[in-house]
């Protein structure tokens, strides 16, 4: 597969790394609904044969759970994959999730994220969210400490503006910025990507399938079936109006998709992809066979007749660009 270099980092990644937040489960408030680790377990061996060299995860992920499966993932692996991690999300005994960019709290999450996944150094270490805000700087000096003391390799964000870039890179280089990227959310696309690529920020996008709208399963029926512990459930893009919208457009890429022999997931990653400024997506899967389908998109280069034709498809559609 073909890899990208992270920004001004040596870490070279393949253009698809698997995603593990639905392999934390349901059981908590932003879980995917009920999943088997044993399952969890095959898909991470899976990715890597496939020749996937990184996985992303975070320590709320199933509060701790999706860090512990892949720890147990990678003691019956000979290679180490890179592995990417998140902080800033943190929970107590009820489990209620909360937002701490506190120094202590950042360096109690490094050591729990270490033993849980059972290595020595973090190689991509992300701020989840930038919540706090008043606490942004707090919680990047303490990861710059932790650069420093060897626990962590490179430092990066998610969900960052340029503004909270821009307070940030004085104290520490960004090394990466993980935000939201899918044909239904494309708002990075005015000003965000421009900036990274100035700077020389790594981009590793996620959510490139819109948490399933973007693939073959999507249907009315399916949405509305999704179980209650699937937060998807709770989303109003799965929700009337917005469901019929995203059905018809679906429609349109289906129809896309079926005539090049290709899957409408591997279309989406494949459409975030064909941005230079674009690192790599990040691609969740629960099952093997998931995998085995999405990953195909890290080959396909879009044509221009192609990206036209999507943009044709989206100019059609009635939505607000995220």
């Amino acid at each position: 597969m073909r890899k990208r270099q992270l920004g001004w980092t040596d870490l070279h990644l393949t253009t698809i790394g698997l995603g593990t937040w639905a392999l934390g489960g349901g059981e908590w408030e932003w879980g995917w609904g009920p999943q088997d680790d044993r399952e969890s377990i095959v898909t991470i061996r899976r990715a890597l044969d496939l020749g996937i060299n990184w996985i992303d995860t975070a320590a709320v992920y199933g509060l701790g759970r999706s860090e512990e499966v892949i720890g147990k993932a990678l003691r019956l692996i000979d290679e180490r994959p890179i592995i990417a991690t998140k902080c800033s999300l943190v929970w107590g005994e009820d489990r209620v999730v909360i937002n701490s960019l506190k120094k202590k709290s950042v360096k109690e999450e490094v050591e729990a994220s270490l033993k849980r996944l059972g290595v020595e150094i973090i190689d991509l270490y992300q701020i989840h969210w930038p919540n706090p805000e008043e606490e942004i700087e707090e919680g990047w000096g303490a990861i710059a400490d932790l650069v420093k003391e060897g626990k962590i390799r490179y430092a990066g964000v998610s969900n960052f503006k340029i503004e909270q870039l821009k307070r940030i890179q004085p104290i520490h280089r960004v090394a990466s910025l993980q935000p939201p990227y899918s044909m239904l959310r494309r708002g990075i696309e005015d000003e965000t990507l421009a900036y990274c690529a100035e700077h020389d920020i790594g981009v590793i996008v996620y959510s490139p399938m819109q948490k399933g709208i973007l693939t073959d399963k999507f249907s009315r029926e399916w949405a509305l079936g999704l179980p209650e512990s699937d937060h998807r459930a709770r989303d109003s893009r799965f929700q009337e109006p917005m469901l019929s919208v995203n059905v018809e457009f679906v429609e349109g890429l289906r129809e896309m998709a079926k005539e090049k022999g290709k899957t409408i997931a591997q279309l989406a990653i494949a459409w975030t992809l064909r941005r230079p400024e674009v690192t790599a997506a990040i691609v969740g899967a629960r099952k093997p066979y998931q995998i085995e389908e999405t990953v195909q998109a890290g080959e396909w280069e879009l044509t221009e007749e192609e990206i036209e034709r999507i943009a044709e498809l989206l100019d059609k559609r009635p939505d607000v660009i995220e």
